[in-house]
């Protein structure tokens, strides 16, 4: 079992990044394979719903997005990591995700994310956080992801590594979503080994509001 750990901060190895290795320490205390993909610093443009992923069976834009959808495939179990810019995700992090989930459901990758955990981790100064849990997390729901918890809303608070580390309330919060994401990744095996397959899957119906 492995969990892909997303880092969506423009600094390779700062808050975003500390909070995330808290929780993949316990990921790993609770043998749980982990990598972190550092989605970069170079500017990730949106999607401009050209639907080439139709056809192509990925975004049209080869870049970093390209790179981690096909990576995914690979993975149990998914952590996004942002920072907080004006009460939000970062752009790039917003960019990305809205690329990589639709290209991978309009380009027949739907098997990369569906039904597999994840969980967002949120870092900032002061304020912002739950808005930026809130917009991330709709990524999961619309695709049929479980989202994990922890004992409170999953973040962090510091301007440099070292005052995240000093937040021990958010360190334990890491903690106990590592231990949860592992618990619901353990669970979703032994179903496995029960013979408890995934639902069938109904053709989508798209619907407007025009009469």
């Amino acid at each position: 079992m492995k969990v892909l750990l997303v880092n969506g901060s423009p600094h390779k190895k700062g808050c975003t990044y500390t909070a995330l290795k808290e929780v993949e320490r316990t990921l790993n205390e609770e043998s749980i394979a982990s990598e972190i993909f550092w989605i970069g610093n170079k500017p990730i443009g949106g999607c401009i719903a050209c639907k080439s992923c139709v056809n192509k069976g990925k975004c049209i834009f080869d870049d970093v997005v390209n790179e981690f959808v096909e990576k995914a495939k690979d993975f149990d179990g998914f952590i996004f990591g942002s920072p907080v810019h004006y009460a939000g995700a970062t752009g790039n992090i917003t960019s990305f995700m809205d690329r990589a989930f639709y290209s991978a459901s309009c380009g027949g990758h739907v098997e990369n994310f569906i039904y597999k955990p994840a969980a967002t981790v949120i870092s900032a100064r002061r304020a912002g956080t739950t808005a930026t849990y809130d917009q991330l997390n709709k990524y999961f729901g619309i695709n049929q992801m479980p989202i994990i918890s922890s004992r409170y809303w999953n973040m962090v608070h510091g301007t440099t590594p070292e005052e995240v580390l000093k937040d021990e309330e958010g360190m334990q919060v890491m903690r106990i979503l590592g231990r949860n994401m592992a618990y619901y990744l353990k669970c979703i095996e032994a179903g496995k080994e029960k013979g408890i397959r995934i639902p069938k899957q109904e053709k989508t119906n798209f619907t407007n509001f025009i009469r």
